[in-house]
């Protein structure tokens, strides 16, 4: 992935600075020293601009873990918590009932 951000970040720069020309109705290849600072440049964007994304997909899965946590401890853990004390203190009172039967 690395080669082929790089090689679109050159290629982007390029066709910038050929674009900047073209419209100016200037030789394509004038400067050629603008040209190497163009893909340079361009090269450093794509590969920031995809360090960026990972880093964002990587916060965003942290995120989302973070939000189905906190969802899954407000619906399912104070009612499972409350429902299994009672199961077991229900039991427990059915036992000793039935002892004191006996």
């Amino acid at each position: 992935m690395a080669w082929s951000a790089t090689m679109i970040g050159v290629l982007m720069g390029l066709g910038t600075q050929m674009y900047s020309n073209a419209l100016r109705k200037l030789p394509l290849m004038r400067h050629p020293w603008e040209h190497v600072l163009g893909m340079g440049l361009g090269a450093v964007f794509v590969n920031q601009l995809v360090k960026w994304e990972v880093q964002l997909n990587q916060d965003l899965d942290k995120m989302l873990d973070k939000a189905k946590a906190a969802n899954e401890r407000r619906y399912f853990g104070p009612f499972i918590l409350s429902l299994s004390l009672s199961l077991i203190s229900s039991s427990f009172s059915w036992i000793i009932e039935w002892i004191n039967y006996i």
